[in-house]
């Protein structure tokens, strides 16, 4: 059998269309928050917030919720805002809380499946290895998840475009936005919302270990070869999109863990913009 006679069957399965869809509008919403993220040097605020989702989510599993996100959800936007606040006061600094958090969560998580094992499965590395790096799960998605990632994809999708040259102006300099009337502080929360929001559903696609290559990779790979803001944003969406479902086909045929297959993709771009980056100058 061809590959494309392969691929052709495979996307006729509607459980390989949901999942190409709802990995596809996760690449796109978590490249272009990635954009601010990486511009603002909070690179590992994704690492951070996806380790407090993994601690959350033990807890949820630990407590056997019938919908662990009524959890993690509230959680994860919690830290979200406040890491993403003003850190002029703090005693303990954004990328200090970030590692406490980070590794804290994970401590405590990992703890907790071990004193608790789930009830449902009672597969403690398995929901351990799925939850960090990602599982078959997106597969099995139900007609309402991929109707909510629409949904809040759009959202996301919305907020970048409307609202596109305040987001530029609170990215690169506060305090000359906060002196031409932009209410800094608003928009921040309203970025920190929806960054927890991407992150809690990204680890449906690669797990909470390799999220931040969704944010990270696609930016950094646009701007070896790009260089103002708009072009940066265009093309990391593009490259996270192209990454996304090129590594979701490659993992379905090869069998091979669809969020190590991404980040892979991901690495291997970044890699060719790099090279491409260097002609490009001279």
């Amino acid at each position: 059998m061809s590959v494309l006679t392969m691929l052709t069957e495979y996307l006729a399965r509607p459980m390989v269309r949901n999942a190409l869809i709802v990995g596809t509008l996760i690449a796109l919403c978590a490249s272009l928050l990635g954009t601010t993220i990486v511009l603002k040097r909070l690179s590992f605020i994704g690492d951070g917030l996806s380790h407090v989702a993994f601690g959350a989510l033990c807890i949820a599993m630990v407590m056997s919720l019938s919908d662990e996100m009524l959890l993690v959800l509230p959680v994860t936007v919690l830290v979200a805002v406040i890491l993403m606040g003003s850190n002029e006061k703090k005693k303990i600094k954004g990328d200090a809380a970030i590692a406490m958090l980070s590794v804290g969560s994970l401590a405590f998580g990992y703890l907790l499946l071990n004193l608790f094992p789930n009830k449902r499965t009672g597969n403690l590395s398995g929901d351990v290895c799925s939850t960090l790096f990602g599982s078959m799960s997106i597969l099995t998605l139900s007609d309402f998840d991929v109707i909510l990632c629409i949904v809040l994809s759009l959202v996301v999708v919305l907020f970048f475009v409307l609202f596109y040259h305040r987001i530029f102006s609170v990215t690169f300099d506060e305090s000359f936005a906060s002196a031409t009337g932009i209410r800094c502080n608003l928009y921040k929360f309203l970025l920190s919302v929806i960054i927890a929001v991407v992150i809690v559903l990204s680890m449906q696609l690669v797990g909470s270990l390799l999220i931040s290559a969704l944010i990270v990779f696609p930016v950094l790979s646009s701007e070896r070869i790009f260089r103002s803001f708009l072009s940066v944003v265009i093309a990391s969406a593009s490259i996270g999109v192209f990454c996304a479902i090129l590594g979701i086909i490659i993992s379905i045929i090869l069998s091979t863990p669809i969020g190590t297959t991404v980040v892979c993709i991901n690495v291997v771009v970044f890699a060719v913009c790099f090279v491409l980056g260097k002609f490009i100058k001279r």
